[in-house]
Parts: structure tokens; sequence; C-alpha cells
């Protein structure tokens, strides 16, 4: 019985280790660095303890987590070639891969949804995305993408291995793994391409009408400034969300591609694209910048001296500055 497997690694990168090694490295110490920067930012300043600022803390864990999966094993695959993984690291990364990988799937499907009650509903947002249902939201892509992770790793590796433990990949997944099995692994590849091919299609597909009917609402106003800003930032987010879903779909759905195209495209979306989501979502927010720098310069954030049950105003306050930003010619702040 396979006690431990071997990985290949990258094919095709004879006398390009070092190279590939530093510039792996690079992506993942930025990928760390500002995800880290962004969850310090939003939990030290209260003026970001909002709904969307909730979810994008929740994409920062998950984008630390999916780097951390299989980037420290090809590093040491490269410098050391270090290629044994024992069964239970790559029982952990089968789990967590896919664990973490529709987590954000659901939780980009979420984020979508929070846009476009903010944008297309702005007068029942704060009652609709109050923080119970926020915490609901959260909660729910979290249990599901660990049910259907379970499911998964438990079909993968009740299989019998008993022949080759060498797996031609760079980590533990679940069609490099299959086949190696000495058993028949029509129903793993089955229920497989049903979870990780339908499931991102479905979420794709939401996301992709949420933001199409953001953009039909921003067609109706009438300030020309205020346009090019929203139908800036949707589209910049829209476009994260094709580089995060297009790999993870052609991994899933084509197994019978090449490993010289599926290879890249793993690790474009495990390498990559963690570094690209704080830079698109979050970096390029004017609150978050401030943020940024009062946290860089040591300067606690300012924060409200009063709660909002203590302000009898609030709520009358909030209300018309509603009102006043769902009017023509007005400012759509996202």
């Amino acid at each position: 019985m396979v006690t431990h497997f071997i990985l290949l690694g990258i094919p095709n990168t004879d006398g390009f280790q070092t190279v590939l090694f530093f510039t792996f490295l690079a992506f993942y110490l930025c990928a760390l660095l500002g995800n880290l920067l962004i969850f310090s930012a939003v939990l030290a300043d209260s003026r970001l303890h909002t709904p969307m600022y909730f979810f994008l803390c929740n994409l920062a864990v998950l984008d630390i987590g999916l780097s951390s999966i299989g980037t420290p094993k090809l590093l040491a695959i490269l410098w050391s070639q270090s290629r044994v993984i024992w069964l239970g690291g790559c029982i952990s990364q089968v789990f967590f891969g896919h664990f973490l990988g529709i987590t954000e799937c659901l939780l980009y499907t979420v984020m979508a949804f929070d846009r476009y009650m903010a944008i297309c509903h702005p007068l029942r947002y704060l009652i609709i995305m109050n923080w119970r249902v926020c915490a609901l939201l959260a909660a729910t892509t979290w249990i599901a993408s660990s049910i259907h992770s379970t499911i998964l790793t438990s079909l993968t590796f009740t299989l019998p291995y008993c022949g080759s433990n060498v797996v031609d990949y760079f980590l533990c997944d679940i069609f490099p793994l299959v086949k190696l099995a000495c058993a028949d692994t029509h129903v793993i590849e089955t229920v497989a391409f049903t979870n990780t091919g339908l499931v991102p299609m479905t979420c794709f597909l939401l996301i992709f009408t949420s933001y199409l009917r953001i953009l039909c609402s921003l067609l109706k106003i009438n300030s020309a400034k205020a346009w090019h800003k929203a139908a800036s930032t949707c589209t910049s987010h829209l476009a994260v969300v094709i580089l995060f879903f297009g790999p993870c779909f052609l991994v899933y759905t084509q197994p019978q591609l090449s490993k010289v195209l599926v290879t890249p495209l793993q690790i474009f979306g495990i390498v990559v694209t963690p570094v690209l989501n704080p830079v698109i979502y979050t970096l390029r927010n004017k609150e978050v910048k401030a943020a940024l720098r009062k946290l860089m310069d040591g300067k606690t954030p300012s924060r409200r001296l009063e709660t909002r049950s203590q302000r009898p105003g609030v709520r009358t306050e909030a209300l018309g500055k509603v009102v006043k930003a769902s009017q023509p010619n007005c400012k759509v702040h996202l």
C-alpha cells in the first residue's frame, strides 16, 4: 500500500529552477503581505466595518490559504528537489485545495450580490445586508465548501493505491491521483466533474448576471463621472472573476487537456490570482489607502465614539444620504 507519493513537479523546466523559484517566491510573499495588510487595515479602521469590506476580509483569508497550499511544496521541489509528500500531506492538499477554492467561488457570488444590492437597491441595502445576513452568507459559503471537499477527498482516498506512487504533477489533486488507483474511478471522476465543473459555472453565471444588472442600472445615471467610476469598478471586479473561474473551469472540466496547458493554468490560479485580488479589489480604493497609510505610520485610525443606538438622528441622516445618492446627478460610491 502506498504511504507516500513522489511529485514530478513542473515539466520541461530543466535549467530554469532557480529563476522559477525566485519568481514564485516573490509572488508568494506579495500575496501574503498584500492580503495581511488588507485584513489588518479593515480590522483596525472602524470606517471600513461595512458588509463589502467584511467579505473582502474573508477573501483575504482565502487567498492566504489558497496560495499556501501548493506554493511552499512547489518551492521545495524547485530549490532542493524535495519531491516526496507523505499520504497525510497529500490528503491535506486535496481537501484544503478544493475547500478554499469552492469557498472563494461562492464568496465571489456573495460579493456580486452585495454590490448589486448596494447600487441597484440603495434604499433597502442597509436593511437587507445587515450583519446577521452577512455572517450567515459567509458561514454558508464555508460550510457548503467543507461538505463539498469532504466528499471529494473521501472518494479519492478510499480508492486502493497499490501500484506506482509517482504523481505526474506539482501537487496532489484528484485527476493526477486517480490515474494511480487500482480500481474503477468512474464514480469519482463523475462526481469531480459535477462538483468542480458545474458549481463554478453556476456561480459565474450568477455573478455575470449581477454585474450585468448593475451596468444596466448605471446606464440610467446622468452623471458621466459617477457612471465611469462605477463601471470601472464593476469591470475590474468581473475581470478578477474571469481570471479565477477560467483556469478552474478548464482544469476540472477538461481533464484530457495536455499537462503542458493544465500546469500553467493551475499555477496561475494558486500563485498569481492571490496577488491580483488585493490590488484590484482594495488597493485602488481611497478609503483602504488611507487606512493602510495610518497603519504603516503606526497611527490608530479614527473610531466612532458613539454607537448607532446612542445617536437618535443617525437613521434619518443615513436615509437622507441614501435618498440623495439614488437621485440623478449623484455620485455613486463603491
